[in-house]
């Protein structure tokens, strides 16, 4: 494991341990390796497998558009695969968002974004952006809003559209701007988890060979931001119904600190999933 400056640290799963995660903290990014197995890969491909055909490729692209073309796009991880499920309450993301969410919030933290993305031979780079770019409010380097994973179910290479990202760049003033030989590829085997902090800079590489890279991006947030992604619209009622209390508090779907009341809310997590929104207080004690 290394790092240095202009290079991404890596280190083993069961090594995490002991190493610590000093160095994410130093670099704002870290590849961990050995995460997930071959069959528990296969099975989220083939849990994802009708969305993926479905989804629209763009043949041709934009520059100035922000998602290049060439790329296969899905969200609604959480409703439509049990294995990104998993992949989602993994004890990882706990390990993680507690250092670096949970400082920040009153309460807890909660899941931001997931999507599964797979980019095409020849589709360009990314234009480099951070996670909470979306919060302005805060100036840079902004306090820990956002901790982001990708989990990686083929190989990322350099040549095939590996992650970018430029180490350190969490704790830069707004004005500092990356140059060419700040930018490294996150290249990591299949099985493999890269996390980044939202200050981070980073961006999907261009896909220069003929395959298809596929990764699962997965965010959290801390508790008291607006979801990018609205966990409320993209899991149906009835399938929330069924989840277990940890994965609704992740969602959003009960209350988080005083955030997210509602009047039908009785107390009880069941009984307030008939009414079809989130758990909340009631309004007349």
């Amino acid at each position: 494991m290394t790092t240095s400056s202009g290079t991404i640290p890596e280190v083993r799963l069961e090594d995490l341990a002991a190493t610590g995660i000093a160095p994410l903290e130093e670099a704002g990014c870290l590849v961990i390796t050995g995460v997930t197995g071959a069959s528990e890969r296969d099975r989220l491909r083939e849990e994802l497998a009708e969305g993926m055909a479905g989804a629209r490729v763009w043949e041709g692209d934009d520059p100035k558009a922000f998602f290049p073309g060439y790329t296969r796009r899905i969200a609604s991880m959480v409703a439509r695969s049990e294995t990104a499920r998993d992949w989602v309450m993994h004890p990882l993301a706990k390990t993680l968002c507690d250092h670096f969410l949970l400082p920040n919030c009153d309460d807890r933290y909660q899941l931001h974004v997931t999507a599964a993305i797979e980019i095409g031979p020849g589709a360009r780079k990314q234009v480099l952006h951070r996670e909470e770019d979306a919060f302005q409010f805060f100036p840079l380097p902004r306090p820990n809003l956002i901790v982001a994973t990708m989990w990686s179910v083929t190989d990322f290479t350099a040549e095939n559209g590996a992650t970018l990202l430029v180490p350190g760049s969490h704790r830069w003033p707004r004005e500092r701007r990356a140059t060419r030989d700040e930018i490294v590829s996150a290249e990591m085997e299949a099985g493999s988890v890269l996390i980044w902090l939202g200050g981070t800079l980073h961006a999907g590489g261009a896909n220069t060979t003929s395959d298809w890279r596929y990764g699962v991006i997965l965010t959290y947030s801390v508790g008291w931001l607006r979801q990018e992604e609205n966990q409320s619209l993209a899991v149906p009622r009835e399938m929330a119904r069924e989840f277990p209390q940890e994965l609704l508090d992740m969602i959003g779907d009960t209350m988080n600190g005083s955030l997210g009341f509602s009047e039908a809310y009785t107390g009880d997590i069941a009984a307030a999933a008939e009414y079809g929104g989130a758990a909340v207080v009631e309004m007349n004690r």
